[in-house]
């Protein structure tokens, strides 16, 4: 067959290594999978078989220096019945893991007209992908062909190659980055700047934005006016611990509220010292997500056990969401958490010892990475603060790595035990606050974690290593089917993180209920009984 036949055609080969790669995009992973994300990961894996397939074509015809005989038509059709039949088999395994997975996690089930959605989104994905693949073939082969006449043909082949890659990457890292970039900025820029009538301006001086206050009320963002606006109330805090209750004061600063992140931070700490967060018995710093997101649930648990004596302060670094400042601001999110902190503990370690608040810092996903820049160590957090409470951590962050990596022998990955618990502690529920067994003093530390979260496992290793979390123990919610395969768990797992919200609570990104166990573990509140946690989880979970 010739080259331009095989160009314009499909390659034999080429076709048995994308079926075998789409059967193994069906495989089980962390989450379930609508057929959106199961689509993309089946066509991305289908154009990476494709090229496997293409590949492994190719260099069986470089060793023989011959082109092959085109496949007789029987073995098409042979193959297309293997793939008919396979391909029925496996999605019915497909449905068998997913329905297993939704019921372990009170997910609803897949309907039937998930399958063809599904098919059809990932024959789109291949065929995008194959085009565009093609295309830079086409153009490396006319780079390569403009070098054969100073360079050996073989040579010449391959710089067109590397020539057209090197292009590419610089094109995708500058101009299009850039442009992409600022669109996304611009767009999301738009976003932060939107207002709900559920967040009315506040008429109490304990929250940014409202009487006296440093910052405007259209400086702080959406995300920074959701906050202030929310939070349980002087009298709903009385009503809950039957005791009087004061005010949480909660502080916040925007990205258009100062030039730059370290004046941003200052301006915080001027905004915690007029509304008296110094003054308050607990001082939590939190680190957002890239739009400025805190968890209304690690937020409103402080409030409730402090009974109102606690001011929260944290600071907006970008307008991104999450998952794409995770990509491409983690250093902002870095530098913003690290200055918080500093700012505000200058200030804090400044007061006499018996007049200091409690201090705690806490932050979930990319915001437990910006949380944990100002430490170098787990025993550092517990030298310079009362306690830290970091959820969902993600695989970049590098206190937690440190810790995970250096787990007590026998303890497995998705949830170790970290010199025998003595400062911190690796929890997925609330039982798990208490293993080990052993003396805990303050200041404590705990990372709150789910085996099946995606957020916190996804890593570039995944590529091509094995991880621990499938190798050792797994945890409750991970299926014995799922199984790493190279390249594609990467993919499955990359999908996974889009979804990882859509799932109920203890499972997947999605932390509610035991927030309020591990800050009663963290804070330790004199009066606090096991039934108050009762009370306050059931509060979390929106059922009072």
């Amino acid at each position: 067959m010739s080259s331009s036949s095989r160009d314009r055609g499909f390659s034999f080969t080429g076709l048995l290594g994308a079926l075998v790669l789409v059967w193994l995009s069906l495989t089980p992973s962390l989450l379930p999978r609508g057929p959106l994300f199961q689509g993309v990961v089946s066509g991305a894996t289908a154009l990476v078989g494709y090229g496997l397939g293409v590949a492994v074509a190719a260099l069986i015809r470089w060793a023989w220096q011959r082109d092959f005989a085109p496949v007789n038509r029987w073995l098409r059709w042979g193959l297309a019945a293997v793939a008919v039949l396979g391909t029925v088999a496996v999605l019915i395994w497909y449905a068998g893991w997913q329905s297993e997975l939704r019921t372990l996690m009170g997910v609803a089930g897949l309907s039937w007209s998930a399958y063809p959605i599904m098919a059809t989104i990932g024959v789109l994905v291949f065929l995008v992908l194959l085009v565009i693949a093609r295309v830079c073939r086409a153009v490396s082969r006319w780079v390569g062909a403009l070098l054969g006449r100073v360079l050996p043909a073989r040579v010449s082949t391959l710089l067109g190659g590397v020539v057209v890659m090197v292009v590419v990457i610089a094109l995708l890292n500058g101009v299009v980055a850039g442009a992409a970039m600022s669109v996304l900025n611009a767009t999301f820029k738009t976003v932060n700047q939107e207002t709900s009538a559920d967040t009315p301006e506040p008429a109490i001086p304990e929250r940014s934005g409202g009487p006296g206050s440093l910052v405007t009320w259209d400086s702080l963002g959406r995300q920074g006016r959701i906050f202030v606006s929310n939070g349980p109330s002087a009298q709903e805090l009385s009503a809950f611990s039957g005791r009087p209750a004061r005010t949480p004061i909660r502080v916040y600063t925007g990205l258009e509220s100062a030039e730059n992140i370290r004046a941003e931070a200052d301006l915080a700490v001027a905004e915690l010292r007029r509304a008296g967060g110094f003054d308050r018995a607990v001082l939590g710093v939190a680190t957002t997500t890239g739009t400025g997101w805190i968890n209304e649930s690690t937020a409103t648990a402080v409030e409730y056990l402090a009974n109102g004596d606690s001011a929260l302060v944290s600071m907006q670094y970008s307008f991104l969401p999450s998952w794409l400042s995770f990509v491409v601001d983690q250093e902002r999110a870095r530098q913003a958490g690290q200055a918080l902190f500093e700012a505000v503990h200058a200030v804090w370690d400044a007061l006499p010892p018996e007049q200091r608040p409690k201090l705690v810092v806490f932050g979930e996903s990319l915001g437990s990475f910006g949380g944990e820049a100002a430490f170098a160590s787990v025993q550092d957090m517990a030298a310079r603060t009362d306690g830290a409470l970091f959820v969902g951590p993600t695989a970049t962050n590098p206190v937690w790595r440190d810790a995970t990596r250096r787990r007590d022998p026998g303890s497995p990955e998705w949830l170790p035990i970290y010199r025998d618990g003595y400062t911190a502690r690796f929890v997925a529920g609330a039982p798990d606050l208490t293993r080990p067994d052993a003396p805990w003093p303050p200041a404590r530390v705990v990372y709150l974690q789910h085996a099946s979260d995606p957020i916190t496992w996804w890593t570039p290793q995944l590529l091509f290593q094995k991880p621990d979390w499938l190798r050792e123990e797994r945890g409750p919610d991970v299926l014995p089917s799922t199984r790493w395969i190279p390249v594609v768990t990467f993919l499955q797992v990359s999908a996974d993180m889009a979804v990882s919200i859509d799932v109920p609570d203890g499972h997947g990104h999605t932390f509610r209920a035991a927030i309020a166990d591990a800050w009663a573990a963290i804070l330790a509140p004199p009066d606090w009984t096991p039934a108050d946690t009762e009370r306050l989880r059931a509060i979390l979970r929106g059922e009072q």
